[in-house]
């Protein structure tokens, strides 16, 4: 009995002394991202989800390697869920960029909160606007030459709604049918053709405005949460909901490069704001 016991114990001991297995086998980190979605994502990696890709790629010692696919209706199933039919690998491992607590993947530990922002071309007529109350409080000759976006499935529309805006707003499809064409790069076309002159959208949208410098200078005014409209949302990443593992050595890396990972989301203009939804400095 005593030599058994002794067996065991030295194989126990074996096992803790080897060294810890990545939850990634391989050489690469397989991610499912949009093709065609600043500012998070594209095919030519300029978006700040590829950057932060590349980041969590060189501290496992790994290459990037993409399956792309658009960020809409479908897209779990064609990426994070699907197999290759040769090998019945998935093809892809991670999701750079998800919302906290959304169905269909497990999230991680958020790596950041934003919020829904104002963002105006200035030079307009409108540069005077400091805050949402300011917008709200226009007299009605100056409501009446607002040239506004309004999203349909966002809460700014709520919020145009219970400040008596909506009459004045021009409607926008959040997602389209067209994969080509996404939200930022709407709003940019619309901007510089002078059909539109402001909006409320989420933050990373009108970050992306700014550091794209495309319509010239615009104002970038956050959103505070009021009533029921809640505007301030954590953003995370994502895994199968079976893969603990890796959900557990992103939650690490989100940890261990926290400063990197902030540093790449404040170069695209990222509004960061904290859990009371106050803007966080650079």
């Amino acid at each position: 009995m005593m030599k058994l016991r002794q067996k065991l114990l030295i194989g126990l001991t074996a096992l803790l002394l080897l060294p810890t297995v990545q939850a990634w086998e391989g050489k690469t980190l397989k991610v499912c991202a949009d093709p065609n979605n600043p500012p998070y994502s594209d095919l030519k990696k300029q978006g700040f989800e590829n950057k932060i890709a590349d980041l969590l790629a060189r501290e496992l010692g790994k290459k990037v390697e993409y399956t792309w696919f658009p960020q809409r209706m479908g897209f779990i199933r064609n990426t994070l869920k699907a197999q290759l039919a040769d090998t019945g690998e998935f093809k892809c491992d991670v999701i750079i960029g998800y919302p906290t607590g959304a169905e269909m993947a497990a999230t991680t530990k958020p790596y950041y909160r934003s919020t829904y922002a104002l963002v105006y071309v200035k030079k307009r007529g409108f540069d005077d606007i400091k805050s949402p109350d300011d917008l709200a409080n226009l007299p009605e000759e100056r409501k009446a030459r607002l040239k506004l976006a309004m999203f349909d499935a966002s809460p700014a529309t709520d919020w145009l709604l219970a400040h008596n805006l909506l009459n004045y707003a021009k409607p926008y499809q959040t997602m389209t049918g067209d994969a080509a064409v996404n939200t930022a790069q709407t709003l940019e076309h619309d901007m510089k053709e002078g059909t539109l002159d402001m909006a409320i959208v989420w933050g990373p949208i009108a970050g992306w405005l700014q550091y794209h410098n495309k319509v010239g200078p615009v104002a970038v005014i956050p959103m505070r949460s009021e009533g029921r409209v809640k505007f301030e949302f954590p953003m995370s990443m994502a895994v199968r909901i079976p893969d603990k593992e890796r959900k557990e050595e992103l939650n690490g890396l989100i940890e261990s490069k926290e400063k990197e990972i902030r540093k790449i989301l404040l170069t695209y203009h990222v509004p960061l704001v904290d859990g009371e939804g106050n803007l966080v400095s650079p």
